[in-house]
């Protein structure tokens, strides 16, 4: 999906956001199960605050479908130490060879189609070497339906203030979400853009059949940034790795 005008105010409204956390996590995990990293392979970078956290310590390949988010990425990566490609994670094209691949802040739900989601999990085990890792979150169907549904968000600044309607989609466990902005612009005045956008929640049991079938070992899940093996929680996070395809 294209964030088109959001893009422009992204990062201020995600200024609340626990990058630290996503940083440490991974840095936690890649230390327990893959201490050797050297490339990494961010799917669904957005404005590049993870990959720019991880680019000190890694070598980062950032992955949007969006050139808006994409360029705001770019004019932050002051050390021009990071790869910005504009691609369709479903659709990955000539990326190999890497020791880690992952995707953060819930973009797999952004995957509405199940299909589509399988195609993801090919196109990273693809790029990944010889027993890499795969890492990922996602909503719990549960976070959806518990704590999304039928919800209202609304924040006020001085510069930007947005309402945000959550609501059951079409399909299970889908969302809808309508957002609208009003943000100043150089005369003081606030304009006004809408935006929609469409997340699918998946059963873990449903992921890990995905996962299997791509070929990959489940090493450990995991819920809200926690050590513990816990299939339940409001994010889930997958630890996986890659195995040799059975002839």
């Amino acid at each position: 999906m294209s964030y088109q005008q959001m893009a422009e105010v992204y990062d201020r409204l995600m200024q609340d956001a626990p990058y630290e956390n996503w940083e440490a996590w991974t840095k936690r995990v890649i230390n327990s199960y893959h201490p050797d990293t050297n490339r990494i392979l961010d799917l669904g970078c957005g404005t590049g605050e993870i990959t720019l956290r991880l680019a000190g310590h890694y070598q980062m390949t950032g992955v949007d479908l969006s050139e808006d988010m994409l360029a705001v990425a770019a004019s932050k990566d002051n050390a021009k130490t990071v790869q910005w490609l504009r691609q369709d994670i479903t659709r990955l094209d000539g990326l190999y060879d890497f020791d880690c691949v992952f995707s953060f802040c819930d973009v797999l739900n952004y995957i509405t189609d199940e299909k589509n989601v399988e195609d993801v999990f090919i196109r990273a085990y693809d790029a990944l070497k010889a027993d890499g890792l795969f890492l990922f979150d996602v909503h719990s169907v549960e976070h959806i339906v518990q704590h999304l549904y039928g919800q209202t968000f609304a924040e006020v600044y001085d510069e930007i203030s947005y309402i945000w309607f959550c609501d059951p989609g079409e399909s299970e466990y889908s969302l809808v979400h309508d957002l609208t902005f009003f943000v100043q612009n150089n005369e003081g005045h606030h304009v006004r853009f809408d935006e929609t956008h469409f997340q699918r929640g998946y059963s873990t049991e449903t992921l890990k059949q995905l996962l299997n079938k791509t070929g990959f070992d489940i090493e450990s899940i995991t819920s809200d940034f926690s050590n513990e093996l816990n299939e339940t929680g409001n994010r889930l996070f997958f630890v996986c790795r890659k195995k040799e395809r059975e002839l």
